[in-house]
């Protein structure tokens, strides 16, 4: 990373307009603990834009590109507005085998040998009994599957049919990966304005250019397991990083009211100097507690530079 976009991203508050006046390349990564490109993509709205389609657009879910930009409208950001794109992520903690989907920041990881880490936006489950965490594996996969809604689905919305064949009004899209756990799938849509929101009921739904390249990448028998990480941490080079993301609680109130209260992580700043080892030291506290604050869901810089003498 550059020092300009160190600096940059330590006033993240400002970032957007310094941006827009500097030459500015973003640092593809392709190692270590973080994916994409570092720190972030720009993006120049039109007048007809809304951040929803600029999402889609940029293979992005909803959440995060509304969490990425608080102080621009979502459905009317104005022409010539400069949104910030959440285009790097830290990997979630644990194996990296398989596919990790981490419900706090709605995205799904695959990780193949000797291929590069991939990630995508997905659409969760919107209540917190439909939100399961832990280990199971794809047992299944087809092309073109047919929609049965749960007899839980019918009684919500009676003019549920009882058979959706493939096709335009089918919401599973062009391909399924089915998991291990009963009635979980992984699978394209009819509906993209739904990736990266909790609206379904359990399901994991992904833009369908998404569940195309996932399909081909995954056979069966692959591990999937499902974690809830708010807050990640990770290394590039020297730097350690933090990226924090809503909690479910907030994400539930978000959407039903717009709105979601401060969190609460009791056991951050263990978490950060466990990450941190003998750079514990050098943890800028208050780039810790501002990354926390805003939520933006954007890797952050928290180390202070060492000390050297010559």
């Amino acid at each position: 990373m550059t020092v300009v976009a160190a600096i940059l991203l330590r006033s993240i508050g400002g970032f957007v307009t310094a941006l827009a006046a500097l030459a500015f390349a973003p640092v593809p990564v392709t190692a270590a603990d973080i994916i994409g490109t570092l720190p972030f993509g720009l993006f120049f709205a039109s007048a007809d834009d809304t951040l929803a389609d600029i999402a889609i657009d940029n293979d992005l879910g909803y959440t995060e590109i509304i969490m990425a930009n608080p102080a621009i409208d979502p459905w009317l950001p104005g022409d010539r507005t400069l949104v910030v794109l959440p285009t790097a992520h830290i990997l979630p903690s644990g194996g990296r085998n398989g596919i990790v989907i981490n419900l706090a920041e709605q995205r799904l990881y695959h990780f193949a040998r000797g291929k590069p880490a991939a990630s995508f936006p997905v659409g969760i489950g919107a209540e917190a009994a439909n939100l399961r965490t832990g280990s199971t594996s794809v047992r299944a996969k087809r092309v073109d599957p047919p929609w049965m809604p749960t007899a839980r689905m019918r009684e919500e919305d009676p003019e549920l049919p009882s058979f959706v064949p493939p096709g335009p009004d089918n919401p599973l899209g062009p391909k399924a990966l089915y998991l291990d756990w009963p009635g979980i799938v992984v699978h394209g849509t009819n509906k993209p304005y739904g990736v990266g929101r909790r609206v379904s009921h359990g399901c994991f739904r992904l833009y369908n250019p998404d569940i195309e390249r996932l399909y081909q990448a995954v056979p069966v028998g692959t591990p999937v397991r499902v974690v809830d990480e708010p807050v990640k941490l990770g290394w590039l080079g020297d730097t350690l990083y933090i990226e924090v993301h809503l909690t479910t609680q907030q994400a539930n109130s978000l959407e039903e009211t717009g709105r979601f209260e401060p969190p609460e992580f009791p056991k951050l700043e263990e978490a950060v100097t466990r990450a941190a080892g003998r750079a514990a030291s050098r943890v800028d506290w208050g780039a810790v507690h501002k990354a926390v604050e805003e939520q933006r869901g954007i890797p952050l810089p928290i180390l202070r530079a060492s000390l050297k003498f010559t």
